[in-house]
């Protein structure tokens, strides 16, 4: 190659042709790579979806019954009537719903939207780590 020449000619050894056995070990190995990143990235996309929207549930339904309470006990001041009708809408809201079988609680909600938080940022990081071996 010339310096006037603008065209890039690589060398033999430089173009990463080796023997078939090589090639293909390279590409199970790329398969392999990318299989775990699709993997890892779909983990991170399920966990970054659920993940708010099972702490927003869990905070607001634990938040409910203090907040049904508040307004029972201001409206208390104004009618009694109203006081009896809002306590009783305080009492009717549940403290664990069972779900087939799984039984949901606010703080459970709150503590697996926690944790798939935790998990989304694992697959961020092993998506970045297969990103990188690839």
């Amino acid at each position: 190659m010339s310096f006037s020449d603008d065209t890039y000619r690589p060398s033999r050894s430089s173009t990463g042709r080796g023997n078939g056995a090589s090639g293909g070990l390279s590409l199970a190995r790329l398969g392999i790579w990318s299989v775990l990143y699709f993997l890892f990235y779909m983990a991170q996309q399920v966990a970054e979806l659920l993940a708010p929207l099972l702490l927003i549930a869990g905070i607001g339904w634990a938040a409910l019954p203090h907040v049904v309470s508040a307004v029972s006990s201001s409206a208390g001041h104004v009618d009694a009537q109203a006081h009896d009708v809002m306590a009783h809408v305080a009492d009717a809201i549940p403290h664990e719903v069972m779900f087939g079988t799984h039984l949901l609680t606010p703080s459970g909600l709150i503590f697996d939207g926690i944790l798939l938080m935790a998990l989304a940022a694992l697959g961020a990081t092993l998506s970045a780590v297969a990103a990188r071996s690839m």
